[in-house]
């Protein structure tokens, strides 16, 4: 009876079935790839051997559900702390954004205004915007769900300069949509709890080994429960009966199941779904109504040190106004070269673009955010191509994610996790992982989402509450 089917071997399925096997549950994980992760994973190049991340990951400190999972599996320690962004001004260095030790809200105030990226007149507008969410908290913010956040930032009277070398940059690379796409709400939340909440919120963390490795301290885990991840099984569809799910149809044949976790995209789940499933559950009904907005993680191998000036070495980069996003210093590999990591978010124009025109315009941008490097050009280049990376927080969308328990009016032991679930959050790890912990919380009546990080006892007091 404590038997349950988790589908898909994702984040989210990962931390269904962390919770369940320490309930005492026996989760059977299906995974169609013979690895762990799902979008969030790495794959060993056929080209060069070499063990790559489909795309870079970041997790922030306010990110409390995926830093308690990443504790829950004993790999927190391959988390490595970055306090400081860097953000590209050439011919200038670098600007830095470091928080100061004063109370929040005001923690980011000092190298905010020191950053000569932004003039004075723009610095005054982004900061009305800030106030304006600070005062608002986090209750208003929900009044902007079916808004973009670009009429707030016209709202806002905010300048052509400070969207695209300020708010864009955040919120593409935060969201995976630009600011005249994204529902009002996730860019809000973005600021809100990641920039004005306190230092810690805004903390970046990257992690020290590829990311499957991450994930691998869940097969015992799941084992020693008495359950199991099948890697390498594909579903092809869900046992109903015409009231409960009775087990999920393999290749290699039906496995029964208590209860059934899916953690997979609306695309894919909408293909294991049968018309009865979806007449019987109003959870399945706007499955096709999802859409996906793509990221391109493009991997860089040079002979030299390129992420640097004639002052010092950059862990990463911040590119405003360009068509590449982010870089990522990832150091030297085994081979000596120099590996650096670029990262294209909201990349739909890039997705028919071939390998090296792809190299072409990242290392064009590589040149532009640092002068030094020009000239300099890489041994090889490897694009990696996620078309639905994730779902679209578009205005309106959240009035159609599923929450993950049927409630009274539904398969009464079906039950839906990941990122496009109603989890609060846009499509990103901590969602994700919040979503699995919710699914399994309504499965077993116990543990459930991790209290937010808090914000600062002054930003509390000043509105965001």
């Amino acid at each position: 009876m404590k038997r349950v089917v988790v589908i898909g071997g994702g984040v989210a399925g990962i931390a269904a079935s962390i919770r369940l096997a320490e309930s005492g549950y026996k989760p059977i994980v299906l995974e169609t790839r013979g690895k762990l992760g799902g979008r969030a994973t790495s794959f060993e190049d056929p080209r060069s051997g070499r063990l790559l991340d489909n795309c870079q990951h970041v997790v922030m400190g306010c990110c409390s559900n995926v830093l308690d999972l990443y504790a829950r599996l004993g790999v927190a320690d391959r988390i490595e702390w970055q306090p400081e962004t860097w953000w590209a001004n050439p011919p200038r260095r670098p600007d830095r954004m470091r928080p100061a030790p004063l109370p929040a809200p005001a923690h980011f105030a000092p190298s905010f205004l020191r950053m000569r990226l932004l003039s004075a007149d723009t610095k005054i507008l982004v900061g009305k915007a800030m106030r304006h969410l600070l005062r608002m908290g986090f209750a208003g913010r929900a009044g902007w769900a079916d808004r973009s956040f670009g009429a707030f930032l016209d709202e806002m009277g905010q300048s052509s300069d400070a969207r695209r070398l300020f708010w864009e940059p955040v919120v593409v690379g935060a969201c995976n949509l630009p600011c005249d796409e994204v529902a009002g709400n996730h860019a809000m939340q973005v600021f809100q709890e990641g920039f004005l909440a306190g230092g810690w919120h805004a903390t970046m963390g990257l992690a020290t080994c590829d990311l499957r490795s991450l994930y691998d301290p869940a097969l015992e885990i799941t084992s020693e429960a008495g359950g199991s991840f099948r890697l390498g099984t594909s579903v092809r569809g869900i046992a109903f009966d015409g009231i409960r799910a009775n087990g999920v149809v393999t290749d290699d044949g039906l496995v029964p199941a208590a209860a059934i976790v899916s953690t997979v995209p609306p695309d894919r789940l909408l293909k294991i779904v049968s018309g009865p499933m979806r007449a019987s559950d109003p959870r399945l009904s706007n499955l096709e109504r999802f859409e996906t907005s793509p990221i391109l993680g493009v991997h860089l191998f040079f002979d030299r040190p390129v992420m640097r000036d004639d002052v010092r070495a950059y862990p990463h980069l911040v590119l405003p106004d360009r068509d590449t996003h982010w870089f990522f210093n990832k150091g030297v590999d085994a081979s000596g070269l120099h590996h650096v990591h670029a990262v294209i978010s909201a990349a739909d124009d890039w997705m028919g673009l071939d390998e090296a025109a792809i190299g072409r315009r990242v290392v064009a941008d590589l040149h532009w955010a640092l002068p030094a490097s020009r000239g300099i050009e890489p041994v090889e280049v490897r694009s990696v191509k996620e078309k639905r990376a994730t779902f679209r927080a578009s205005p309106g969308i959240d009035a159609i994610r599923p929450g993950p328990a049927p409630g009274g009016n539904g398969i009464p032991n079906l039950y839906l996790a990941g990122d496009w679930c109603d989890t609060g959050w846009p499509a990103t790890m901590e969602g994700a992982t919040r979503s699995g912990y919710a699914a399994a919380a309504a499965i077993t009546g116990s543990g459930g989402v991790v209290a937010d990080v808090p914000p600062g006892r002054l930003a509390r007091w000043a509105g965001l509450r």
